[in-house]
């Protein structure tokens, strides 16, 4: 189970993609998040990026809360397809990334 909210990654991949992953307003949103919905959202891009299976999602997130050396929103600032890895995590969490993006747009 996630520590973070559908909507807020949604919301990051929508920043990602409007602002680039390595955007002040990206930084910003996701150093404003707390350090479980920061280890979450790490973990659902490492399932995007395959560094984790879907099911491995809480050694996912167990890991990046461990292994965290450099703040989240500089290491997600770094990943040029941040948004298509969020969504692609997602996805193969089986999260309706539509449905959340319509919420976000409403």
């Amino acid at each position: 189970m996630l520590d973070i909210s559908n909507g807020k990654i949604v919301r990051v991949v929508a920043l990602a993609r409007e602002y680039g992953s390595d955007g002040v307003a990206v930084r910003n949103y996701i150093s404003g998040l707390n350090a479980d919905e920061q280890a979450s959202l790490v973990a659902v891009m490492w399932v995007g990026r395959d560094s984790y299976e879907a099911e491995d999602i809480e050694d996912a997130k167990r890991t990046a809360l461990a292994e965290a050396t450099a703040p989240t929103e500089d290491y997600l600032g770094g990943e040029p397809q941040l948004a298509d890895l969020l969504e692609g995590g997602m996805e193969a969490l089986g999260l309706n990334v539509a449905d959340e993006e319509d919420h976000l747009r409403g």
